[in-house]
């Protein structure tokens, strides 16, 4: 008996070692993992002086199978693949969205049943359709790190999310104005309706009395006002994209993409997914001009602020926001005021791609050590957006990326690796017989 007791004893023993195991080595950083890279285009546009490209191109040439997506960069070229500068073709945004479409349907358009196809999203945090993007930037994308750190990763293409009868597919979205010749350039860019003679959005309806300029002004095939006598010729642009990716397994641990937006009223409205002026996030706002008298040009600084709920919590592994011209930082804090993160753009100082004079050319990035910064479940955080005053902004944005994992290595057991990588049918137990 007392054979047996020992016996039990030990296999007990075994099987606590077994689920209480903590992996510690990282066998991304250990080079285990091979990282693959893609370099694709998007479909051509075509941009004459003024003239603006804002369309979604579904089914769009990415990566596929049960992956970890590790980075995603862009930037615009010509036909001759040379980087294109901001001065002369804008890049007010591009947004690459994961959707499921149906096996047994043509591709999916603007125009088929929302029933052919239906958009994975993100984790966050507003209403339905807007900002659902996995990534996202615009004239700051040529110096803005999307880098995941080892050992996470995004995960996509895992068969057990995939809808039955549907594949995994993925739009693009790429918002370009051509500024050649423009009488305001940075009118243009920041989408005043006047330099665009328009009135209506692009579904025909009236625009509000006081809606001065934003996207809903620089839709696609508006013209912005050009300089009399400009000529200047159409030309065939790409966006070019590279995807970073590795392998799926149960040693990467995937991470959420949250998306904040400082212009968030908090509410939501039953139903609704669209963008609305009382439902949750606007997207874009205005900033209006410093009138302070005595007050220098550096001192005016326009500071908007909004109060956010993280739906679940996590640990944050990366950070980064997106500002418009005119941008001087954004901070996300926690409900007791310390500080997440805080994202700083860098503006160019001269004529060529990725350093045009007066463009936000890069914002900076945020990779806390892991388990540093850990968000409670339902915690409150404030997003604060600062842009300089001197003079009006508008359809400017004040957004904010972040990446969360519900562990961290330290925090990785062995049994959470078989969970993740569905193995848990095979946990195998050597009882020793004494």
């Amino acid at each position: 008996m007392a054979l047996c007791s020992q016996g039990s004893l030990l296999s007990l023993a075994i099987l606590l070692l077994v689920f209480n195991f903590s992996c510690s080595q990282d066998p991304l950083e250990n080079g285990n993992h091979n990282i693959k890279s893609a370099t694709f285009l998007s479909p051509e546009f075509v941009l004459g002086p003024g003239s603006v490209e804002n369309r979604n191109y579904f089914n769009v040439d990415f990566p596929r199978g049960h992956i970890a997506l590790k980075s995603f960069n862009a930037e615009v070229i010509d036909e001759s693949g040379n980087p294109v500068p901001l001065h002369e073709t804008y890049l007010h945004h591009w947004v690459v969205d994961r959707y499921y479409q149906r096996k047994d349907k043509a591709s999916a358009t603007e125009n088929n049943q929302r029933s052919d196809y239906k958009f994975a999203g993100n984790s966050g945090i507003c209403q339905g359709r807007v900002l659902r993007q996995y990534f996202g930037l615009g004239s700051e994308t040529r110096k803005t790190a999307t880098h995941v750190p080892d050992p996470f990763g995004i995960e996509i293409g895992n068969p057990a999310e995939i809808p039955t009868g549907y594949e995994e597919r993925w739009m693009l979205n790429v918002h370009a104005i051509d500024t050649r010749g423009v009488e305001d350039r940075l009118g243009c860019t920041e989408c005043k309706c006047d330099l665009y003679n328009v009135t209506v959005d692009e579904n025909g309806k009236p625009l509000r009395p006081d809606y001065t300029g934003g996207f809903y002004c620089c839709y696609d095939r508006t013209q912005c006002r050009i300089r009399p006598g400009f000529e200047g010729v159409k030309r065939s642009l790409y966006l070019r994209y590279t995807v970073k990716w590795v392998d799926w397994d149960s040693s990467i641990i995937p991470v959420k993409i949250f998306i904040f937006d400082v212009t968030d009223t908090g509410k939501r409205i039953t139903g609704s997914t669209e963008l609305s002026p009382e439902n949750g996030c606007q997207v874009e706002y205005e900033v209006m001009p410093c009138n302070g008298t005595g007050v220098g040009v550096d001192e005016c600084i326009d500071v908007k602020r909004t109060s956010l709920t993280m739906p679940t919590g996590g640990y944050v592994i990366y950070g980064v926001a997106h500002q418009h011209t005119g941008g001087t930082g954004s901070t996300l804090y926690r409900q007791d005021g310390r500080v997440i993160c805080t994202s700083v753009p860098t503006y160019g100082e001269g004529m060529e791609a990725g350093n045009e004079a007066g463009y936000i050319v890069g914002m900076s990035t945020c990779y806390p050590k892991p388990g540093s910064i850990e968000i409670a479940d339902r915690e409150r955080l404030i997003l604060e957006s600062k842009y300089s005053n001197a003079q009006k902004h508008t359809g400017v944005m004040g957004l904010f990326y972040i990446l969360v994992a519900d562990r961290t290595p330290k925090h990785t057991t062995f049994l959470d690796s078989l969970v993740h990588s569905g193995n848990l049918d095979r946990v195998f137990v050597i009882v020793l017989n004494v």
